[in-house]
């Protein structure tokens, strides 16, 4: 099988598919730092702005620095965040922003798409300040992301190359033991681990299988690599394995893996 490359780079398809999720999780995230308000923030990886806009609403941040490689995703950003931010095109290798400058360093879904994550918690805790807070949250792939996990089950009766793309099998960083080690590693103090659990609705099966198509991430650039045949045959078992309610419906949890520590 040929490599996929995943793609993360359409601002429409990736709400209509990922964003609106991520956007439930953002305010429980930051409910679970509970930090004060009056901070400066950089999110890193910050998309289309779920994480950056739920810290400006939610934490009234002295100054917020949002960065992602995308200028696309980062105009999404600025579209949905009022002031008071600047958006800055940068990779979490290196973090366009001088050391021990910020309050706090955050990354929303994104800390397993980094390509040298090491060397990203690294430039994290490069930016923030001493006693400074690092933090993140990854979605829970293997187990309880559960709208993914039913689409790679499919996938993989249909094709068994799918296992080598599903998220649960390529980002083993998405477990709490493991998120806590990286954080250890990189000399991070005061580490905890919470869940994040949200409910994902769907209005209908369409509202589910659309977004697929969008060709955004690695289940959806993997999906609209087939042909239509095997196409329709994952969508077949999907449907048949999917939880519908009598009126259309589907209820499915989404869980998240959020991790903490400080800069000694």
């Amino acid at each position: 099988m040929s490599q996929v490359i995943d793609a993360w780079n359409q601002g429409d398809p990736y709400e209509y598919f990922m964003g609106r999720w991520s956007r439930l999780v953002a305010p429980l995230f930051l409910s679970w730092l509970n930090l004060p308000d009056d901070l400066s923030w950089i999110d890193v990886g910050c998309g289309t702005g779920a994480l950056s806009d739920a810290i400006q609403k939610k934490c009234k941040p002295r100054f917020l620095t949002c960065v992602d490689p995308s200028e696309e995703f980062l105009q999404k950003t600025k579209k949905r965040i009022s002031g008071g931010a600047e958006f800055v095109v940068g990779t979490a290798s290196s973090i366009p922003i001088p050391s021990a400058s910020v309050d706090n360093v955050v990354s929303g879904l994104a800390l397993n798409f980094f390509p040298e994550m090491t060397v990203a918690i690294g430039e994290m805790k490069r930016v923030v300040k001493r006693a400074g807070t690092i933090a993140a949250y990854v979605w829970d792939y293997s187990d309880r992301m559960d709208f993914l996990r039913v689409f790679w089950d499919a996938a993989s009766q249909v094709d068994p190359n799918a296992r080598q793309l599903d998220e649960g099998v390529r980002f083993p960083i998405c477990n709490v033991e493991k998120l806590s080690d990286a954080f250890r590693q990189a000399g991070l103090a005061n580490i905890t681990t919470s869940n994040l659990d949200a409910t994902t609705t769907f209005k209908n099966f369409e509202d589910y299988w659309d977004p697929f198509l969008g060709g955004q991430g690695p289940a959806g650039t993997y999906l609209v690599s087939l042909d239509a045949s095997r196409q329709n045959a994952i969508k077949a078992i999907v449907r048949k394995q999917l939880p519908i309610e009598k009126d259309g419906s589907i209820i499915l949890l989404a869980r998240a893996l959020a991790v903490r520590g400080l800069r000694k």
